[in-house]
């Protein structure tokens, strides 16, 4: 088993204390990505939105989320001592399995067989989606 990503919020004051760290870096990657479309003030003004910076910010903490890689067995260990809610997205025959518990009780796990870097980025997601996305 191994784990890949940069943090695991310990509470939900820690994951809002990230999420708002990560504000001004999303805000600065949205403007870099704008320039180097050759976006002019105008279409700056109109094409980046709230929305955008708001998207980017929610991708960026989702990307930094830790994420436990292991097998069948070696998440099944984990999930009989996990006191929570865990929704599993995928099939129990599957080899491999990625997983993040986030700080409110609720827990998300996907298999996967091969592609393990893509596991890892469709669970980010669910777990934006399913764990964070309400406290903020």
């Amino acid at each position: 088993m191994h784990t890949v990503g940069t943090f695991t919020p310990e509470s939900v004051d820690d994951a809002r204390e990230h999420y708002e760290a990560i504000g001004p870096a999303a805000q600065t990657v949205v403007r870099e990505l704008a320039r180097a479309m050759s976006f002019d003030r105008e279409e700056y003004a109109e094409r980046v939105t709230s929305d955008v910076v708001a998207t980017a910010r929610d991708a960026m903490f989702a990307s930094l989320l830790e994420v436990r890689v292991g097998t069948r067995e070696e998440y099944e260990t984990w999930r009989d001592e996990y006191d929570g809610d865990v929704t599993e997205t995928g099939h129990e025959a599957v080899d491999r399995v990625v997983w993040h518990a986030g700080p409110t009780g609720e827990a998300v796990a996907a298999t996967f067989q091969n592609e393990e870097d893509a596991a890892v980025a469709t669970l980010r997601r669910q777990a934006f989606g399913r764990i964070y996305r309400d406290l903020f």
